[in-house]
Parts: C-alpha cells; sequence; structure tokens
C-alpha cells in the first residue's frame, strides 16, 4: 500500500511537537496553559437561545453556501466594518475560517502558470500552518518569507525576485499577524495589493483577529482594494465569529471576494464541502448583526494588554502587540525556553519554530516563543509573572 509523497516534507503539526517535548516531564507548578489560541471570554449569553429556537433546522439539509440570512448578516458586516458593499453572491459561509483558507486554494490555484510553470504560493514565515498544507495539496510550491522585527514582523513579499513574483498564484496575508500580532498598515496593504496587480496574484487576507486590537480598528484588505480601484477578483477575505465573539466551537466564517472567485469556491463546496447546519446558520447569523458584545470583549483584552505592558515593563526586546491575542516573546531558544518553563514553572508556552520553516536565512520563530492571552486575566497575570522571573531574570 502507498500513500501521498506531498506531505512527507511538512513537520509534525506544532501541538504534537509540544506533547512530545514537554508530556513526558513533570510540570514545576500548577499549570498555566498559554499555548492554544482558543478564546476563554463568555459569549453572548443569547445564544443558547437562539439556538433552542432554531432546532428543527437539524431536521433539514442546511443551505450548501449558507442561508441568505446569514449571507445577508455578513454583507452588513463588512459593510459596517469596511464601508464594502457586497452582493450576496460574493460570499459565502465556511465552518471557520480553516476550511476556507485550504478550500479556496484547491479552487483557485492553477496546476500551472499562465507560462507553462509550476505555480507559487507566498506564505509568511512564520505562519499558520494550514497556508502550507493548502499549497502542498495543489502541488504548488511555498515560498516562505521572513516576517521579523527587521521587517516589523510582516513580510516583505517585495523583496522576493521577479521570477518567484512571476510565479506567483497566491499569496497568504494575516493581519492582524498570528502570532506576532503586528497590523498591516493601508499602505502596507496598498503596496501589496499593487504588487499582487502587477505580477496578476490573489491575496488570501486572514483577518480572523481584526476585531481584537489596542485603539484603532485595523484596516481590511477588501476595503483598500477597493479604495484602490484594484481588481474585484484581486483580494478574498476569510474571517469568522471564532475569536470576534469567542465561538471557536460554533465553527462559522466566511469567504467573500469577486463573484468569479467565490463561483468557482462554491462549486468545490458543492462537491466536497460541509456546510454549517442551519440552526447554527441561524446563530450565526445574529451574533454578526450584534457589536456589544464584541465591544465588551475587546475591552477584556484591552486590560490584558496593560498587564503584559506590566509585567514585561523594561524587558530587552519585548514587543507590545497592536492586535490579537498573542505575545510573541524573544528567546535564546524556543524549545529550550518551553521546557524550562515547563519543568520549573508549570507554564506551558508554544516555541516560535514550531510555527515557522526553516529555510537557507535559518528559522525566524527559533528564538521566540507565543504566549496566547486567553485565560482570565488574573491567571495570566501570574503566569506572565512566573515567565518573566523564569525565563529574564
Amino acid at each position: 500500500m502507498t500513500y501521498p509523497k506531498r506531505f512527507a516534507a511538512l513537520p509534525e503539526y506544532a501541538f504534537p511537537r509540544l506533547r512530545s517535548l514537554l508530556d513526558h516531564h513533570d510540570p514545576g507548578g500548577d499549570v498555566v496553559h498559554m499555548t492554544i489560541g482558543e478564546p476563554k471570554h463568555a459569549f453572548p449569553s443569547w445564544v443558547g437561545d437562539v439556538l433552542a429556537e432554531n432546532t428543527a433546522g437539524f431536521a433539514n439539509y442546511p443551505p450548501n453556501d449558507g442561508s441568505p440570512e446569514l449571507l445577508g448578516a455578513i454583507s452588513d458586516w463588512i459593510k459596517r466594518r469596511y464601508d464594502v458593499g457586497l452582493d450576496l453572491n460574493q460570499i459565502m459561509a465556511l465552518n471557520g475560517t480553516r476550511e476556507g483558507l485550504f478550500n479556496a486554494a484547491v479552487a483557485l490555484c492553477p496546476e500551472e502558470t499562465a507560462r507553462g510553470e509550476r505555480p507559487v504560493v507566498l506564505i509568511p514565515n512564520p505562519f499558520y500552518q494550514v497556508y502550507a498544507v493548502a499549497t502542498a495539496t495543489v502541488g504548488a510550491e511555498a515560498v516562505f518569507v521572513p516576517a521579523t522585527a527587521e521587517t516589523g514582523h510582516l513580510p516583505d513579499f517585495a523583496s522576493l525576485p521577479p521570477q518567484i513574483l512571476n510565479r506567483a498564484e497566491i499569496c497568504y496575508m494575516c493581519s492582524p499577524a498570528n502570532p506576532q500580532g503586528a497590523v498591516a498598515d493601508r499602505d502596507y496593504w496598498a503596496k501589496l495589493i499593487a504588487l499582487a496587480e502587477k505580477y496578476d496574484f490573489r491575496i488570501f487576507a486572514d483577518e480572523c483577529y481584526s476585531e481584537i486590537y489596542r485603539d484603532t480598528p485595523p484596516p481590511g484588505a477588501l476595503e483598500v482594494a477597493q479604495e484602490g480601484g484594484a481588481d474585484p477578483e484581486r483580494v478574498v477575505l476569510f474571517n469568522s465569529l471564532s475569536k470576534r465573539s469567542n465561538l471557536p466551537g460554533l465553527r462559522s466564517g466566511f469567504v467573500a471576494g469577486g463573484p468569479e472567485t467565490i463561483r468557482h469556491i462554491r462549486q468545490l463546496r458543492a462537491y466536497a464541502g460541509a456546510p454549517l447546519p442551519l440552526p447554527l446558520q441561524r446563530v450565526a447569523e445574529k451574533v454578526w448583526a450584534d457589536e456589544a458584545h464584541v465591544e465588551e470583549n475587546r475591552a477584556l483584552y484591552r486590560e490584558k494588554y496593560k498587564v503584559a505592558d506590566e509585567v514585561f515593563a523594561g524587558i530587552d526586546g519585548y514587543m507590545p502587540p497592536d492586535a490579537g491575542f498573542f505575545l510573541w516573546l524573544p528567546v535564546e531558544d524556543g524549545e529550550a525556553a518551553a521546557l524550562k518553563l515547563w519543568t520549573e514553572t508549570g507554564v506551558r508556552v508554544l516555541p516560535g519554530a514550531y510555527l515557522s520553516r526553516d529555510t537557507d536565512r535559518g528559522n525566524p520563530g527559533k528564538q521566540y516563543i507565543r504566549v496566547a492571552m486567553v485565560a482570565p486575566k488574573q491567571e495570566m497575570r501570574d503566569g506572565l509573572t512566573r515567565l518573566r522571573d523564569c525565563i529574564y531574570a
């Protein structure tokens, strides 16, 4: 029996690697989990009521691309948030953004470029691991672009040589960035969109952390593309309720873009996708329409930013995140730091190298750890204090 070779070069996923590193050691104190970005704040209290009112919908096959009501609620949110008007045929509901970020590559990446060459997918380094798996699935070449302190923790795609850019079909871009929390401003998006227009590739804008920020709402790729008059098919937007509304288990997200882009993604969904159950679509419809709980959630994270800034005040290399809920902390060696923290304090964090790829210029995550600020505030403060005293004392 044989198996596909296209995934052979992929490293083991981050969390199994972490278990292999830590789990045969006893924790050095009360355990504080700061690895997985699973929100712990309360979701809206009325979610259960909406679900209960719509349980009869489990008796029906759900609308494959999203109910008109859900798509309308998402369209309204995009208009409120970005002042971009989209028709319902430019939006498709997703089972969370992971499904969309993967399937969009399958639906949109050609087998070869217009020149008959192997296509390239541009990926920030570090990155959300589904980008690399999607690239391997479609048989494209992954080109990892460092996002380091020197580049403001955002990838400098324009630094790539023309022979790479001429083969590019897709560029994954996450803003606010996971893991660094850096935000692409309007100028960054405008330059990236201009580069995509010049070399004719699509931008997959992963904006699932867009509603968690300190002061200023991060700009979105779609709004900058519209302002600049870009091809409507140029930018594909992904977002979800997981972080915005503390509903990672609802598995409700969306993809939005040009009508031809969404037509191709919907065609794949018709054969190989799993639509969100109708009762969950009804919940998502109501959640996208409500901003009060989002503002409350954002206020809680702003308090956590203050805690992190207090705990790490004066620590060389500490970078206060602009958005998102991760800290990207500099250390001598991420694996060694994670193991030391676990065995001496019981604090569990993720080595940065598990989120990035080795290149000829090294691994940009090797000297970092990622710390999720999702625990209750006092527990988070305790974990960060233990981390500081263990690693930076």
